[in-house]
């Protein structure tokens, strides 16, 4: 069965192109010119992943929907825009965004991208399911956080945090080895596999999004600490 996605994209000619292209590549595409048609055919279709479009018609950017959809339907998603310093980048990754792409792009370098978020929101959620065959043994507990793999749930005093896959990949690996210090690179291919096509400092930003989700002071993080000059490990939260 073809993997289905939503697209949107407010010019037309672009997505049009763009749709012929990645259904010669096997996949079904629907295509949206703003958020409320997004909606629409996300709740439609369930696809597997989004392509957003920054700036969008009618009063809502693809900013919005990346947050609506951290919230609601938690599916990986690839923006992309006109906007290319790394500031754009950043913010849009610490808003849920998986990865970016800067305008003009080609379609067979988005098709690589694609299948490459694709097949790390696989095998993410295959490692952590597959981590043990006892549920309860799995679950990891660090003083009032737990993280299951099995739901692929983090909890921090029975309250559910809201992380985004990468988010809980990257926090998941850190928890597991407590002390341990990882490099941006390692945990990078650790938590999220060596066919990532970011950029190390990105890491940098979903752990800052992990912490404002996570620490009660994120300036002054209590579980995922900065090792200067190195990259980051998990603390034991005292």
């Amino acid at each position: 069965m073809a993997v289905s996605i939503v697209w949107v994209e407010d010019e037309q000619a672009l997505l049009e192109e763009g749709i012929r292209y990645l259904q010669m590549e096997g996949f079904d595409v629907y295509g949206a010119a703003n958020c409320g048609e997004a909606v629409q055919l996300i709740e439609m279709h369930s696809p597997r992943l989004l392509l957003v479009d920054w700036l969008l018609p009618g009063g809502e950017s693809g900013i919005d929907l990346c947050k609506r959809n951290e919230h609601e339907w938690r599916l990986p998603v690839i923006m992309l825009t006109a906007k290319g310093d790394e500031f754009d980048k950043v913010l849009a990754l610490e808003l849920g965004a998986d990865d970016y792409m800067s305008k003009p792009y080609s379609l067979r370098e988005l098709t690589a991208r694609i299948k490459a978020v694709l097949r790390r929101s696989e095998r993410g959620a295959g490692q952590v399911r597959g981590s043990d065959p006892n549920a309860e043994s799995a679950i990891i507990r660090r003083g009032e956080l737990s993280i299951d793999p099995q739901r692929y749930v983090a909890e921090k005093n029975g309250e559910p945090l809201k992380l985004t896959r990468t988010e809980f990949m990257l926090l998941w690996q850190l928890a597991q080895h407590p002390g341990r210090v990882y490099t941006r690179a390692h945990l990078m291919e650790a938590a999220l596999g060596d066919d990532y096509l970011g950029f190390e400092r990105t890491i940098d930003s979903h752990i800052r999004n992990v912490r404002r989700k996570l620490e009660e002071n994120p300036a002054e993080p209590r579980y995922v600490l900065t090792v200067y000059g190195v990259g980051y490990k998990f603390g034991y939260g005292s």
